[in-house]
C-alpha cells in the first residue's frame, strides 16, 4: 500500500490512544478511500510527507489538562490552514482543538460510556441533509470531559442529552456520517480495493523469506491463522510447516474436528502437538488474567522452537519464520507493542500472540493480517475460496456446559448471526434446589455477542425461549451446576471475553 501513488485521497488519522481509532481507519478503509493511522505526537514532516487530503484527530484516555498530555506538532494548524488539509477532531481529538484554538474544556460532571442519545441543534452537511434541527441520534460514547465554550468561528452542531457538545465516532449512523464528511463536505475520490492489498501482501511474503528458507505457522483453526496459512502457502509453497497445538484449554472434541477439517479441507502439512500438560501445570494456581496471557505466549514460543530444532534434525533446514493469524484488534488491545512508536494508549488486555510474546524469540515474525480487521480477513476468505470456514470461538474449561450452549445455537440455525459466542465458569457458588434437596453449586454465564471488527460489540439478544430452554439443559445434564446467567453487556464497557 503506498501512499504517494493515491496521496489525493489520503485520510490520515493521528492516534491519541482511543482504542477505536483504528475502527475509524476500517471505516474509512471499507469506503474504498486509502487510510493511514501513525501516532498523534508525530513530527511535522511526518505528516507532511504524506500529503493527507484529510485528518482526522482521534479520542484518547488522556485529559487535555493533564501533564505531558499528548498533542499535534508544533506548526500543525498553521499547515492545515495553508494546504486547506479538512480536519476532524473525535473526543480527545475536539477536546484538543477546542483547548488550542482558544476554547474551554473542563471536567464533566457526569461521564458518558456506551450508548448515548445526541440532539441536532443545527443542520450541516456533516449530517447530509438528513437530519433537522431537534432530530435526535444513537451514539457510542466514551469520555470525562466536555467542551464548554468553542474558539471564534466554531459552531455547536449537536449535544448529548447530558448538554455535552457531541462528536459521533461509532454509531448506528456512523457510516453515513463518515460518508457524508469525506464525500460531501472533503471532496475525496474513492478507488482502494482490498483485492490490490492481497495480491501485494503475497509479493511482500515472497520478497522477505529467503529461496531456502522454512517458515512454521501456529494454526489454531480458527479464521485468522487458516487465512494466514493459505496465504504463506501460496506464496512459499511446501516451505511452510503448520503446527496446531492442544494447550488443553480447546472445547470438547475441537481438537479431532479441527484436525480433520485440515486434512480434509485445507490440504496443508500440519503436525499436532499435545501440550496439555505443559500449559496446564504452568497455569495452575494462576489468578491475574495478564500473567495467564503471557503464560500461554511464553509456552507457545517455547513449543515452536522446540518444533523448529526438529525440522532441523530431519530435513537438515533451518525454519526462520513464524506465521501468526495476528490481527489489528489484538494489536491495539495489546499496545502499545513493541517498536510500534505508540507511547499513549492504554493496555486492554496482552493477547497472547502479541503482548504476552518473549522478548528472546528466536524466530522472525511474520504476520500478514496485522493491518486487517476481522471483516477484512473474512473477506479474504472469499477471495482465496479453499479455505475452509471454522467460527472463531474462544475456548472455556466447562467443557459439556460449553458444548450444550454451541449445539444448541446451531439447533437454532442462527449459528452465523453469531460472531463469538462462549460459556464462562465463574468462581462462586449459588444455593439452589435440586431434587427437594437443597443444593450449593456452581454459576455459569452464556456469553454471545455480533460484531464485524472485534473492535466494538454487542450482546446478543436471544429469544427467552431458547434461553430457558438451555438453561434447563444444562442444570438437567451438568452435574454441579445449579445456576445459569447471561451476560448482556457491550463492548464497550466490557470487553469480549471475561479475562
Amino acid at each position: 500500500m503506498d501512499p504517494q501513488s493515491i496521496q489525493t485521497s489520503l485520510v490520515l488519522i493521528l492516534d491519541f490512544g482511543s482504542q477505536y481509532t483504528h475502527l475509524i481507519t476500517r471505516r474509512i478503509r471499507s469506503l474504498s478511500v486509502f487510510s493511514l493511522c501513525i501516532s498523534g505526537t508525530s513530527p511535522l514532516k511526518s505528516i507532511t510527507d504524506l500529503n493527507p487530503r484529510v485528518i482526522i484527530l482521534s479520542g484518547g484516555p488522556h485529559s487535555v489538562h493533564a501533564p505531558n498530555a499528548p498533542c499535534f506538532p508544533d506548526g500543525f494548524i498553521e499547515y492545515v490552514e495553508s494546504k486547506g488539509v479538512f480536519v476532524l477532531g473525535i473526543c480527545y481529538g475536539l477536546q484538543l482543538i477546542v483547548e488550542r484554538l482558544g476554547g474551554s474544556v473542563r471536567v464533566g460532571e457526569k461521564q458518558e460510556y456506551g450508548r448515548m442519545e445526541i440532539e441536532v441543534e443545527r443542520a450541516c452537511g456533516l449530517f447530509g441533509g438528513s437530519k433537522k434541527v431537534g432530530d435526535k441520534q444513537v451514539v457510542w460514547m466514551s469520555h470525562g470531559d466536555e467542551a464548554v465554550k468553542l474558539p471564534d468561528g466554531f459552531e455547536v452542531v449537536a449535544r448529548s442529552q447530558q448538554g455535552t457538545v457531541a462528536a459521533v465516532t461509532h454509531s448506528p449512523e456512523g457510516m453515513e456520517t463518515l460518508r457524508y464528511f469525506l464525500f460531501d463536505i472533503c471532496g475525496v475520490t474513492a478507488g482502494w480495493k482490498m483485492e490490490d492489498v492481497l495480491d501485494e501482501e503475497i509479493k511482500v511474503i515472497q520478497g522477505k523469506v529467503g529461496p531456502e528458507d522454512h517458515v512454521i505457522c501456529a494454526l489454531s483453526g480458527g479464521v485468522d491463522s487458516t487465512v494466514a496459512a493459505t496465504l504463506v502457502h501460496k506464496a512459499i509453497g511446501d516451505r511452510l510447516h503448520c503446527v496446531f497445538v492442544d494447550n488443553g484449554l480447546l472445547r470438547y472434541k475441537e481438537r479431532e474436528r479441527v484436525m480433520e477439517t485440515f486434512e480434509r479441507d485445507l490440504h496443508l502439512p500440519v503436525t499436532c502437538v499435545d501440550a496439555t500438560e505443559q500449559f496446564l501445570s504452568k497455569l495452575k494456581g494462576v489468578v491475574d488474567p495478564e500473567m495467564k496471557r503471557k503464560i500461554i505466549g511464553k509456552e507457545f514460543i517455547c513449543i515452536f522452537d522446540d518444533f523448529a530444532q526438529h525440522l532441523e534434525r530431519d530435513l537438515g533446514k533451518i525454519a526462520v519464520y513464524l506465521v501468526q493469524g495476528t490481527l489489528y484488534p489484538d494489536v491495539i488491545e495489546s499496545c502499545p507493542p513493541p517498536g510500534s512508536g505508540r507511547t499513549h494508549s492504554h493496555t486492554i488486555k496482552s493477547h497472547h500472540n502479541v503482548g504476552g510474546l518473549p522478548k528472546d524469540m528466536k524466530l522472525k515474525l511474520i504476520e500478514p493480517l496485522k493491518l486487517l480487521f476481522k471483516d477484512e480477513c473474512e473477506f479474504w476468505v472469499m477471495l482465496l475460496k479453499e479455505m475452509p470456514w471454522r467460527s472463531s470461538v474462544r475456548s472455556c474449561n466447562i467443557f459439556q456446559v460449553d458444548e450444550i450452549f454451541i449445539q444448541s445455537i446451531k439447533d437454532a440455525g442462527i449459528y452465523d448471526s453469531i460472531w463469538q459466542a462462549f460459556a464462562v465458569f465463574l468462581p462462586i457458588r449459588s444455593v439452589g434446589v435440586q431434587g427437594d434437596q437443597r443444593t450449593h453449586s456452581h454459576v455459569v454465564a452464556l456469553r454471545a455477542v455480533t460484531s464485524q471488527d472485534g473492535m466494538t460489540a454487542d450482546w446478543y439478544n436471544f429469544e427467552h425461549k431458547f434461553l430457558d430452554d438451555v438453561a434447563r439443559k444444562i442444570c438437567n445434564s451438568v452435574r454441579g451446576v445449579n445456576r445459569v446467567v447471561q451476560d448482556i453487556t457491550s463492548k464497550p464497557p466490557s470487553t469480549i471475553e471475561w479475562e
